[in-house]
């Protein structure tokens, strides 16, 4: 296994209270996938939910090593979980299309993914991976 990229971030869960609070619908749709969208509304600590996804996309454009540049958007990454409940980020466009460049060929990458939040403040830490095909399980990866 490769280590082809780390990062982490956080983030005061107030400061996404207050875009949620002074952009409401237009901030949620410019940063959000329908996906999280759907989770967070669910959730009674709303702003807890988005700033853990908000902190997420920070991270995987650090361990992408472009940040919030060079044709990654914010939506093109988006957390969701594994049939364990396990959260992953789901990259698309330009996320999808850089994870692809740092992969060595021959190689699936798989992204972990760690979210938590303790009022004030929301983390997560994103490691992407790389294994050889070869020793990946049947049925895994590309």
């Amino acid at each position: 296994m490769h280590v082809l990229g780390l990062g982490n971030d956080m983030i005061d869960i107030r400061r996404i209270q207050a875009s949620l609070d002074r952009f409401g619908e237009r901030f949620i749709r410019r940063v959000y996938t329908d996906i999280e969208i759907a989770k967070s509304e669910r959730r009674a600590a709303r702003a807890a939910s988005y700033a853990k996804r908000f902190a997420a996309k920070e991270a995987c454009a650090k361990a992408l090593g472009t940040g919030l540049r060079h044709g990654v958007f914010w939506r093109d990454m988006g957390v969701v979980n594994l049939a364990t409940g396990q959260p992953t980020m789901a990259l698309t466009g330009g996320a999808a299309a850089r994870l692809a460049a740092m992969t060595p060929a021959g190689h699936v990458a798989q992204i972990s993914l760690t979210i938590t939040d303790d009022d004030p403040w929301a983390q997560a830490i994103v490691l992407i991976t790389a294994t050889p095909e070869a020793l990946m399980p049947a049925g895994v990866g590309a």
